[in-house]
């Protein structure tokens, strides 16, 4: 018998355990972005808010003409060559359109970046600290939360005319941000009980370690919704404060395309097509908004993942006709449990069949029965 080097393994002899995928985190961000693309109202979002931000790009270098070009074709409906018409002094309205989704969009995701950072940091914070500075921080955020934004940002744009899409951004964040740092604080007050967080601790890991590499992650989700609802309450601001003419009226946004159409009584007029597109411009951008904030909930809640809310699991479930208030079980009768109460209220019998089972008739002997059994 021939003896084997040591540390030579027969290869007859040598079984092979299977061996586990590793998974990396980035297969894990890219089975996320999977799923997250998965659901039809995301992309349907996503492909909705890329197309605005295409056109935000290239809106003043596609614009047929210029948005402050004035022009004897006053009021014009919609033809070849003003495809959505003009305005009082003959100005192409989808030029005014084009150029104005630039502002609009930029004051939105201005105002949602700096608003989520402040929403992270004080929410964070807050959730982390714990004791006094917990105290602090909620109350800041309480503070905020009922500091309405149209009346401050009035006041600030009648001290400064010319205010710029910067501050009514800047304005729109730091009356923002605090619903986002109230629900940031309640999941970061649940995360830093769990077994992950403590066991980072007692690896004697840093705190600013513990918030960005094991805190922040789990909390990509809430983040982003709050990000995506700060855009739209922005979006939604702003329009708002150039419809009204808070904002400079120089400055072509979808708001002062509707200021001007209600200055100059453009629905008495029959003008439709002065307000009507920009008036669909802002659903539309808002229903995007709503439509990838339902995929991050859809992402984040497995129910709601499974089900989709688009009905199909509604349909795959069995649903109990009900008479009245009483549900009607549709279970056959040879199903019954036995002893189970039957329609009529007796009971159904636990004999096996076959035994017992001969009806016997009103009068009839007993002892005839058994006869004849």
């Amino acid at each position: 018998m021939s003896s084997m080097p040591v540390g030579v393994v027969d290869a007859e002899s040598e079984i092979l355990a299977p061996v586990e995928p590793t998974r990396t985190p980035g297969a894990r961000a890219k089975r996320s972005r999977v799923a997250f693309l998965s659901s039809g109202k995301a992309t349907a979002g996503l492909v909705i808010l890329v197309l605005f931000a295409v056109f935000a790009i290239i809106g003043p270098w596609v614009a047929p003409y210029d948005p402050n070009e004035v022009t004897v074709d006053l009021l014009l409906p919609p033809s070849g060559a003003h495809w959505l018409g003009t305005d009082h002094l003959g100005r192409d309205v989808l030029s005014q359109l084009l150029v104005g989704t630039r502002s609009v969009l930029l004051v939105g995701v201005l105002a949602g970046v700096f608003a989520t950072l402040l929403a992270i940091l004080v929410g964070v914070s807050a959730g982390f600290l714990g004791g006094v500075g917990d105290e602090i921080l909620s109350a800041l955020s309480n503070v905020f939360l009922v500091i309405p934004a149209l009346p401050l940002i009035i006041i600030v744009a009648s001290q400064a005319p010319d205010a710029g899409n910067l501050l009514v951004a800047i304005v729109l964040a730091a009356t923002g941000w605090a619903w986002g740092a109230r629900v940031l604080r309640a999941q970061t007050l649940s995360l830093r009980k769990r077994d992950f967080i403590e066991a980072a601790r007692a690896n004697g890991e840093s705190t600013a370690r513990i918030v960005w590499f094991e805190t922040l992650p789990n909390l990509t989700a809430i983040i982003a919704s709050s990000f995506v609802s700060t855009v739209t309450f922005a979006v939604l601001s702003q329009t708002t404060l150039a419809f009204i003419g808070v904002t400079s009226s120089s400055d072509w946004s979808w708001g002062t395309v509707l200021y001007w159409a209600q200055a100059n009584q453009a629905l008495s007029r029959g003008a439709w097509w002065w307000f009507i597109p920009a008036g669909l411009l802002i659903a539309t951008l808002g229903m995007a908004l709503t439509l990838v904030n339902f995929g991050i909930d859809e992402f984040v809640n497995p129910r709601l993942r499974a089900a989709g809310l688009s009905g199909r699991g509604l349909r795959k479930q069995k649903i109990t006709p009900r008479i009245g208030f009483t549900a009607v079980r549709l279970d056959p009768v040879g199903a019954r449990a036995p002893g189970a109460p039957t329609a009529q209220g007796s009971t159904a019998s636990s004999k096996p069949p076959g035994t017992g089972s001969t009806p016997t008739h009103q009068g009839s002997n007993p002892t005839d029965t058994e006869a004849a059994r």
